[in-house]
């Protein structure tokens, strides 16, 4: 975990284009030998938010954009790592990037149905919480905000890849589901926006 001023510097070193990510939550991340070094950036309004509307005690329009900011930023610092781990070393490729926000899209996702189910008990989570979630997930992104066209390139792409791997994801069940989850993560970046574009093309048949 790093401070404010730490997270200042580390902007500056990541590029002009870095500016324009969030300053409420970050993940920065710098490969040196065979270490991976990984510093992650929560800023006080963040925290502040989610201790007052804590979303261990109920989930709503008040803290759902707070809490998928803390999750994914975790996300992407994990799948880095098991990234590195496999043997990847080129943190700075557009790939590893897109890579890492398509799957902290979908985790998010995830995690955030398990907070729904954990409050829906007994009942079955209903499709008017999916939509909610879906909406503050992806059309609530807004990836033409982005001067720098890569950036803009590269959160339009991904959020509409997530939007359509979770719709599938919701049509299985049990082991299915499981098995689906455990294929996409092990794919590199062209490989899950391959297996979308499938499961799209076929969708559509």
């Amino acid at each position: 975990m790093i401070d404010r001023t730490r997270c200042a510097q580390l902007s500056v070193l990541a590029g002009k284009s870095a500016r324009e990510l969030s300053e409420l939550a970050r993940t920065f991340l710098r490969c040196a030998g065979e270490q991976l070094y990984v510093g992650i950036y929560y800023s006080r309004w963040l925290i502040e938010q989610l201790e007052q509307h804590d979303p261990r005690a109920g989930l709503g329009d008040r803290n759902i954009r707070s809490l998928i900011m803390f999750v994914e930023e975790l996300n992407h610092a994990l799948h880095a790592a098991l990234q590195f781990k496999r043997g990847i070393r080129e943190i700075a490729s557009e790939d590893f990037a897109r890579n890492l926000e398509l799957q902290a899209q979908v985790d998010t996702y995830l995690v955030l149905l398990l907070f729904v189910a954990f409050f829906r008990k007994p009942q079955r989570i209903s499709r008017a919480d999916r939509r909610w979630l879906h909406f503050h997930l992806f059309v609530r992104q807004c990836p033409d905000a982005f001067r720098d066209a890569n950036l803009r390139g590269r959160y339009l792409e991904t959020s509409q890849l997530a939007a359509t791997y979770t719709h599938y994801l919701d049509t299985l069940n049990g082991q299915r589901r499981l098995d689906e989850i455990r294929r996409f993560h092990s794919l590199d970046y062209s490989g899950k926006r391959e297996r979308i574009l499938a499961l799209m093309e076929s969708t559509s048949k």
